[in-house]
């Protein structure tokens, strides 16, 4: 099989069996994309989806990964980002490369999953209810015309 230099997008409740060649599937019911790899060895790659890994923008027409999708575990080593749709080589990951950016990816993970919950605005109090004017009765009312 040979490189993909674009991929299409399809938004998917769940992943096909098997997956295409050059296409990203999004499932944002379980907050995942799923292709195979770019440069053609046919290896699944599942990427989730949350401030803590990649982050996925669709533009209405495309979409885009970030950060790169580095395969360093793989024997193919391939690195890439998807942009637009199309796809951007960076060079091969190392051995070192692979390593800091599990590294990486474990203190950002750390970080957001231990980070305390925002605190959330106190909602304004509501203003105190104004009392209705107390209804006269008529003969309240005609006696302060009459004076």
């Amino acid at each position: 099989m040979r490189r993909v230099t674009r991929f299409d997008h399809r938004f998917v409740e769940s992943f096909p069996k098997p997956l295409e060649p050059g296409v990203l599937y999004v499932s944002t019911r379980f907050r995942t994309a799923a292709h195979l790899c770019a440069c053609g060895c046919e290896t699944k790659v599942v990427t989730p989806l949350s401030p803590a890994s990649w982050v996925l923008t669709f533009d209405g027409d495309t979409v885009s990964l970030s950060p790169s999708v580095g395969n360093g575990r793989i024997a193919c080593r391939s690195h890439y980002f998807i942009r637009a749709n199309a796809v951007i080589w960076a060079r091969p990951m190392s051995d070192a490369d692979s390593a800091a950016a599990q590294r990486h990816d474990a203190q950002t993970r750390g970080r957001y999953y231990s980070a305390a919950p925002e605190p959330r605005p106190a909602p304004a109090s509501a203003p105190a209810p104004v009392a209705p004017a107390t209804a006269r009765s008529w003969w309240r009312r005609w006696r302060d015309w009459l004076g």
